[in-house]
């Protein structure tokens, strides 16, 4: 049975909308798109680098799907993401049959998420990493189906754009694991009670 792990860039006040560029995602008006840039380090990087490549399985939200993969295919220099993002198992989840997966290794789950993720966990062994995907991972909370959540808690408040979390939320967290970046980034490794 698969294991649904949550991995986000989020700030202190829990936006985690647009942390990596400009027009990434500017829905709502929302014009602090690229508060992550500058953040990074080796500390970071190695995390990162190491962490997604350890999951069985990645599953995202259609919209984050075409712009995560659709960015790093794009980036001509070294790095970390491009290799392991396109070579690993993708699942996308959409309320719509006729989306198109335009990148390898990709299958649709067509329908409520709830509903596909949770058949998903029955089919699939290790972990399955969640990546952005805000709408998904709200979904998948509210189902109950999310067993882990590492966040990189970047030390900027923006004050406005969408939140991990919804209102009226309630959830108890068991810190694992905690690592702080030369940036002043903390991550932080929960799992949920």
């Amino acid at each position: 049975m698969g294991t649904i792990s949550v991995f986000e860039s989020v700030c202190v006040d829990g936006v985690m909308q647009g942390p990596g560029r400009a027009d990434e995602d500017t829905r709502g008006g929302f014009q602090h798109g690229g508060w992550g840039i500058g953040y990074t380090d080796e500390v970071i990087g190695k995390f990162v680098g190491s962490g997604i490549g350890r999951a069985t399985a990645m599953l995202f939200g259609r919209r984050t799907y075409n712009d995560l993969l659709g960015h790093w295919t794009a980036v001509t220099d070294p790095n970390p993401f491009t290799e392991v993002l396109v070579n690993s198992r993708k699942y996308v989840a959409s309320r719509e049959a006729g989306s198109e997966l335009a990148y390898p290794n990709s299958t649709l789950l067509v329908g409520e998420a709830a509903g596909t993720v949770a058949r998903l966990k029955d089919e699939v062994d290790g972990v399955i990493r969640v990546i952005g995907s805000g709408e998904l991972v709200r979904s998948l909370h509210a189902a109950g189906l999310v067993e882990e959540y590492v966040l990189l808690i970047h030390p900027i408040v923006l004050g406005s754009g969408t939140r991990l979390f919804g209102e009226g939320e309630h959830t108890n967290l068991t810190l694992q694991e905690a690592i702080t970046a030369t940036t002043g980034v903390v991550i932080a490794r929960y799992r949920v009670k």
